[in-house]
């Protein structure tokens, strides 16, 4: 599954990674919990570690409404990847998605 890669004060990436639990959580650093949309125009969601904000993680990024004002912070370690509606799994970014993040969290 392709999914963007957003580390605190880094880059995003993109990696190909196993679609189980165990890949999702070792990027994470944890539990797993999806997040927020980063954009509520399409299927991306924000997995984040679960304990993110209380286990002494760094803040990454801060999380936007669509009128532009945040509202929340994702700390740690997060992937962005596609939760369809009608799917009942995660699944692999767009190209179109990969470039769109990829410039919004740069």
């Amino acid at each position: 599954m392709r999914v963007l890669i957003v580390e605190p004060n880094r880059e995003p990436k993109v990696a190909e990674i196993e679609n189980t639990l165990e890949a999702k959580q070792s990027i994470v650093g944890g539990f797993i919990e999806m997040a927020c949309p980063p954009s509520h125009s399409d299927d991306a969601v924000i997995i984040c570690n679960e304990e993110g904000k209380f286990n002494g993680s760094v803040p990454n990024r801060p999380v936007f409404l669509e009128n532009g004002s945040p509202y929340d912070i994702i700390f740690s370690t997060f992937f962005i990847c596609r939760a369809p509606f009608d799917s009942d799994d995660f699944e692999g970014l767009t190209d179109e998605q990969i470039d769109r993040y990829s410039k919004f969290y740069a």
